[in-house]
């Protein structure tokens, strides 16, 4: 029996999804009202929210892919009930609400904490610092990518690793050689998804590191004082920088993926 693939005739499905489209779209049209002229900050802090908000989370992702890629690895390659129980512990990062995360955070590293205390002697300071800034979006995001990242090394052929190893090759040549190659576009994508959610913190960081002032807790300070006018400027900014990236990749994913669906 042929798979079922198309939907019945008479069904609305085209309409509807046009429909549920242009509601996922609309809210784009905000950036077309008018709303006075818009006013770029002379000040200087909207331009230093940007280069503060682009430089930590480059750096926030560096930390979340040296210590996501290999715990992605592990997770992938452990029996289906082991992994079970490491992804449910990943989704406690990721379904914990934003606020409630960096009351958290702020108590786990407060000085009344031993890792708080140890923190303060080596004279890092756990609010309203860049440590603290990187670290909340290290914990907001890091679910997130290695969640993507167990899901793409899983498509990878565990029978090529095991000659490979077999071959003489040691864990890095495997992960270069094969695995990183197989599931790359996932592993950029899983990336993607982890800097979107890390640029775009609000509640976390507004908690822990208010200051430096990222685009987020810039655009509500503008917000609050300036209205509306000076707060566009700075949203297109922050839409450039977090949108292209993963709609890209999202489109490379489905091109690689059509070929082998259509053949399904």
């Amino acid at each position: 029996m042929r798979p079922f693939r198309h939907a019945p005739r008479g069904w609305p499905g085209g309409l509807w999804s046009a429909a549920a489209a242009l509601m996922l779209l609309y809210p784009l049209a905000g950036l077309f009202v008018p709303v006075g002229t818009w006013r770029w900050d002379d000040g200087g802090s909207t331009l230093a929210a940007v280069r503060v908000s682009l430089e930590l989370t480059l750096l926030a992702m560096a930390v979340v892919v040296a210590v996501g890629t290999p715990m992605a690895i592990y997770i992938a390659r452990r029996p289906p009930s082991e992994r079970a129980w490491w992804q449910m512990i990943l989704l406690i990062s990721v379904l914990l609400p934003p606020l409630a995360l960096g009351i958290l955070l702020s108590l786990a590293f407060g000085p009344q904490t031993p890792a708080g205390q140890w923190l303060a002697q080596a004279g890092v300071r756990t609010s309203n610092s860049v440590p603290a800034f990187v670290v909340t979006q290290v914990y907001v995001s890091l679910g997130y990518y290695v969640l993507g990242a167990v899901s793409a090394i899983e498509r990878v052929p565990r029978s090529l690793e095991i000659h490979a190893a077999l071959l003489g090759h040691g864990s890095w040549s495997i992960f270069r050689r094969i695995t990183f190659p197989l599931a790359r576009l996932g592993l950029a994508v899983a990336l993607s998804l982890a800097w979107v959610r890390a640029l775009g913190e609000f509640g976390a960081v507004m908690i822990t590191a208010y200051y430096p002032a990222g685009i987020p807790v810039q655009l509500w300070v503008d917000l609050q004082n300036f209205g509306l006018p000076s707060v566009l400027p700075l949203l297109v900014v922050f839409l450039v920088a977090a949108l292209p990236l993963p709609w890209l990749l999202h489109v490379l994913a489905q091109r690689q993926s059509s070929p082998t669906a259509e053949h399904a």
